[in-house]
């Protein structure tokens, strides 16, 4: 399944999509907080912050990139029995990174419908 997961992102980036990978799924697994032995929690939001010039090779190809993050790990989650911390986002932007290709940040970001928050301007 790696293989696939792989040759599938190797298509949309030109850089190392096996390090992008590994270390999505290492920010996963590095905020993994044991609740019980049968529940780990772990984040739900991520950043994926990329250099400008990566960023402009994958803007052709649309909301593919975000999408194809988000499967990976949903699908690295699966396997590993997580349990997100609310609806899992992958968020893709440009900025300056130190290693000239990505970094990644999570947190944890409950989900609050609007209505659950109680009337407002009272």
């Amino acid at each position: 399944m790696e293989d696939c997961e792989s040759a599938l992102v190797a298509k949309i980036f030109r850089t190392d999509p096996v390090q992008l990978l590994d270390a999505l799924r290492h920010e996963c697994d590095g905020h993994a907080i044991v609740c019980s032995q049968s529940r780990v929690l772990v984040p739900n939001d991520y950043t994926v912050e990329l250099a400008q010039h990566v960023h402009d090779e994958l803007a052709a190809r649309g909301g593919e990139v975000g999408r194809q993050l988000t499967d990976v790990l949903a699908a690295h989650a699966v396997d590993r029995g997580y349990e997100w911390a609310g609806p899992l986002t992958v968020h893709v932007t440009t900025a300056e990174v130190p290693n000239g290709r990505y970094r990644i940040s999570s947190a944890a970001l409950a989900h609050i419908p609007a209505a659950a928050a109680g009337p407002r301007g009272a």
